[in-house]
């Protein structure tokens, strides 16, 4: 797919981080950027900053969801390019541990991996099915595409440490529909793949002490640094342009392998 000014898009969690560095780059090739985000400051300030359109848009909301891409397609048209970079994480707990205080068996709490599904990878799916239904109301392009889709998942779907098992659970998702979104989409000429990002230098690490940041760079073998937004966009980039490009989950992580803790 060519960028130019006759494509739109729609990036979930836009306002900051990945999200915000992929709409940039979108903007840049003179794509028609819509942010779906909940921070409107930010958000605001990106979209404006790019030319482009901001949602306020919770991914758990289907009604929100709605919202934000007939606020999206009433400004840009119809979306060929959805990128979705939205999501949550925190809530580290064991599947079972035993109470440091009462000393009894405690359980996972439920409504914690509940939230974290719902937002990470149900509201993923929610915007890929949602998104590909509206671009099969389009012509397919001369370069044989009718729309591309980028997911955004995580190592942690993969190398899931301690305590993290509702947003491994969510990210693991994510990589677990990818092939069969891009087989369901291929007789429409819709591709999907998923990036799977290690350690990144984004908003959720902003208030980690130097040395905290400076640790885990020194986890990763090559770079010996945390992964910058803008290389995020540039793997984006790729999937999004390079038509062969297609079901495929691929890591960015400078070859980190995550150890249990």
């Amino acid at each position: 797919m060519i960028l130019d000014n006759t494509i739109s898009a729609v990036v979930t969690g836009g306002a900051s981080g990945l999200g915000a560095a992929t709409a940039r780059m979108l903007a840049s090739h003179g794509v028609k950027v819509a942010i779906f985000d909940l921070n409107e400051d930010l958000g605001e300030k990106v979209a404006k900053e790019i030319g482009g359109v901001f949602c306020k848009v919770n991914v758990g909301s289907t009604e929100e969801v709605d919202a934000g891409f007939a606020k999206a397609r009433a400004a840009n048209g119809q979306e060929r390019i959805m990128v979705n970079c939205a999501g949550v994480g925190g809530g580290a707990a064991k599947t079972a541990s035993i109470d440091r205080e009462t000393k009894k068996p405690k359980e996972y709490p439920l409504e914690n991996f509940e939230r974290i599904i719902n937002i990470n990878l149900v509201g993923t799916f929610r915007c890929i099915t949602k998104s590909a239904a509206g671009m099969l109301t389009l012509p397919v392009l001369p370069c044989g595409d009718r729309g591309a889709i980028v997911n955004t998942a995580s190592v942690a779907a993969e190398d899931g440490q301690i305590g993290q098992v509702a947003y491994t659970a969510s990210k693991a998702g994510v990589v677990g529909i990818t092939l069969v979104v891009a087989r369901d989409l291929s007789d429409a000429n819709i591709r999907c793949n998923t990036i799977l990002p290690g350690i990144f230098d984004t908003p959720l690490l902003a208030r980690a002490p130097e040395n905290v940041k400076a640790g885990l760079a020194a986890m990763v073998p090559h770079p010996k640094r945390l992964g910058r937004a803008e290389e995020y966009a540039q793997l984006a980039h790729t999937m999004i342009t390079c038509g062969y490009f297609n079901g495929e989950d691929v890591r960015l992580d400078g070859a980190i392998r995550m150890a249990p803790r």
